[in-house]
């Protein structure tokens, strides 16, 4: 049966990403970073894009309001990122990336980059540009 054949597909994309994560959490470990990939998400908006508030963030990394709160206090612990005023509105606080963030990101970035190609290995870019074409496509319908 037809529908049977494309039943599977959220089983694929959960099984794929979650591989994709233990891979680089394991490469993190295996060089001595300090952050998990969650962290890593995090500064990594922030450096290109800083300050944001929580609900930015959230929305761009894909986090929910409690899972981001505990990334960003376990961040800011190691002083990657700090709370600051919002400038416009009082009632809201903005997340910034401190010095020694930026330089963790621009530090590890190469490295990271590398860790994220290996699932790459193999494929071309036509590969890549149907990729993000089915996913894009299935997220489109799933928002409709």
């Amino acid at each position: 049966m037809q529908i049977e054949k494309y039943s599977q597909y959220s089983f694929i994309l959960d099984r794929t990403a979650k591989r994709v994560k233990q891979y680089a959490q394991a490469a993190f470990v295996q060089n001595n970073f300090d952050i998990t990939i969650d962290q890593w998400s995090v500064i990594k908006l922030l450096y290109q894009e800083d300050p944001m508030t929580h609900k930015e963030l959230s929305e761009r990394s894909g986090k929910d309001q409690p899972t981001l709160t505990r990334i960003i206090d376990n961040i800011i612990k190691k002083d990657l990122v700090k709370r600051v005023e919002h400038p416009s509105d009082r009632r809201c606080l903005q997340i910034r990336l401190t010095e020694s963030g930026r330089k963790k990101v621009e530090e590890f970035s190469p490295n990271i980059a590398a860790i994220r190609m290996k699932a790459w290995e193999n494929l071309s870019d036509d590969d890549f540009s149907n990729f993000t074409r089915i996913l894009d496509t299935i997220y489109n319908n799933l928002s409709e």
